[in-house]
């Protein structure tokens, strides 16, 4: 059984950094894109950064890049979400996500295109 499981959320003042993690059992996870998605209050859920199984590609969304680096260990096997410079609109409910890939390079921008998921992690910013 497939299971992605998050940690490392909470309340954080705007200008503060957090740092999510992902440990996931049950797949071959060398061989998974992963992928880091939000929901906000009344808006969908939608992509924050991805990383390819290998590492060597990442792919982040425009509001996050600078601030916000995805990281992965095969070995452990764990990812990783490093947040900076937080502002409020980052408030939301953040998701792990995997996706197979025969790519060592492929990321996955599509929610469609994750095949197993976390249950979900809060992170509030307050101004």
């Amino acid at each position: 059984q497939v299971q992605l499981v998050e940690s490392g959320g909470g309340s954080v003042q705007a200008g503060g950094p957090l740092r999510l993690s992902c440990a996931a059992s049950g797949l071959t996870f060398g061989r998974f894109a992963m992928g880091w998605l939000r929901q906000a209050p009344w808006q969908a859920r939608a992509l924050v950064a991805t990383i390819s199984w290998s590492g060597y590609n990442t792919y982040y969304a425009d509001s996050v890049k600078g601030r916000f680096t995805i990281f992965r260990d095969n070995a452990k096997p764990t990812a990783a979400l490093q947040m900076n410079s937080l502002k409020p609109e980052d408030t939301a409910v953040y998701y792990c996500a995997a996706a197979k890939t025969t790519s060592s390079v492929g990321v996955r921008t599509f929610q469609r295109e994750y095949d197993y998921w976390g249950q979900g992690i809060q992170v509030t910013v307050s101004s």
